[in-house]
């Protein structure tokens, strides 16, 4: 099917603050295989001004009316965490490819329901900044040999969230019952780039805070209490056999925000640097080496959505290189894209960083 057009219905498409418009909408638009074909949330009203904003031809105020819509072939799940396993599930049981985004499940075993219920349906998992093309050519240069044995490796990595205040909107985050913290999300991001470089993690060692257990809601006056860490320090090994150091900071300010994955070799180094406030998932990286190496491949996506805050500029550029993964696993018939199950090999990995730190004890990952 090379010169088929799939078509993509987006879950949780709200022009108000949606990840959605900033990242998802514009790396469609940049797509010669995929188009927006519909909308949903939960309010007619917000449905029709999604569809007008991007340019929907649909719009749904039922999400489940839209997951059996013959025309759609994609869905896109792209709302809160625990809304997402009854999408997904019933987005399978119709038959569709799924996006989702990431963490999978708002709890592990969540997530190895909506993996073992994938079958052979193409499913793509929101790490994507895996995807980014700075991230792929680090890997092949670690792949080719260049840098020697690989000795040892150092990541810092920075979010604006998880800090000392938050909209009432986003308090969520704070909560681990919603399945969206700073280790599921911001820690889980850093883990699966580490991965797609130096090759899976086998062993960690950890340590998490909570630096602020009390939270100002900045819209109400309110104080919330956080119950989930807010800092990451790990030591993990790779299967590259390379020690990684790790140290995850939330609430830092964006004019300080930065990524820095530095690996060093008996022959060689080399460094990935990032300065998203969002973190190593949002936004593009850029990589620099002392050997010599193609230059990354252009990103097929780099705009940001019509109704989408500046902060969230750059989204769009590893979200626009899943859905081209994803368009070319559906037109060739093959199964590339990290999917549900690697959604499951990441979760599982957060909870024994979780447990590392818990019980102050080194774990080791099974494969």
């Amino acid at each position: 099917m090379p010169n088929r057009t799939f078509r993509v219905g987006i879950i949780g498409a709200d022009t108000q603050a949606s990840w959605a418009g900033a990242s998802h909408v514009p790396a469609l638009q940049a797509q010669p295989g995929l188009t927006l074909a519909a909308v949903a949330t939960r309010r007619e009203e917000s449905a029709k001004a999604a569809a007008k904003a991007f340019g929907a031809e649909k719009w749904f105020s039922d999400p489940y009316e839209m997951i059996t819509d013959d025309s759609i072939d994609i869905i896109t799940v792209a709302v809160k965490v625990p809304a997402h396993r009854e999408l997904v599930l019933a987005a399978l049981k119709a038959g569709k490819a799924v996006y989702s985004e990431s963490p999978l499940g708002a709890t592990l075993a969540e997530t190895e329901e909506m993996a073992a219920a994938t079958g052979t349906l193409h499913t793509a998992i929101g790490l994507q900044g895996r995807h980014n093309p700075a991230v792929r050519r680090a890997r092949d240069i670690i792949t080719s040999g260049q840098l020697g044995r690989i000795m040892s490796a150092r990541v810092g990595a920075t979010t604006f969230g998880y800090g000392p205040q938050s909209p009432a909107a986003y308090d969520y985050f704070n909560k681990a019952a919603s399945g969206a913290s700073f280790m599921t999300i911001a820690t889980g991001h850093v883990l699966d780039v580490i991965e797609t470089v130096l090759g899976d993690i086998t062993e960690v060692d950890a340590r998490t805070e909570l630096l602020w257990p009390e939270i100002e809601i900045v819209d109400t006056g309110e104080t919330s209490l956080r119950d989930i860490p807010d800092h990451l320090d790990m030591i993990a090994k790779t299967t590259s056999g390379a020690p990684v150091s790790v140290q995850v900071l939330a609430g830092v300010a964006p004019d300080d925000a930065g990524f820095t994955f530095e690996i060093r070799g008996a022959d060689g180094w080399l460094k990935l640097t990032g300065d998203h406030p969002a973190g190593v998932q949002v936004g593009d990286l850029v990589l620099s080496s002392s050997v010599r190496f193609a230059a990354p491949d252009a990103p097929v996506a780099s705009g940001i959505g019509p109704t989408a805050d500046p902060i969230w500029t750059g989204a769009s550029i590893n979200v626009g290189e899943v859905y081209a993964s994803l368009a070319r696993d559906l037109a060739a018939g093959t199964h590339e894209t990290p999917g549900f199950a690697h959604a499951l090999h990441n979760s599982r990995l957060v909870a024994a960083v979780e447990t590392a730190a818990v019980t102050g004890e080194r774990q080791k990952i099974e494969g």
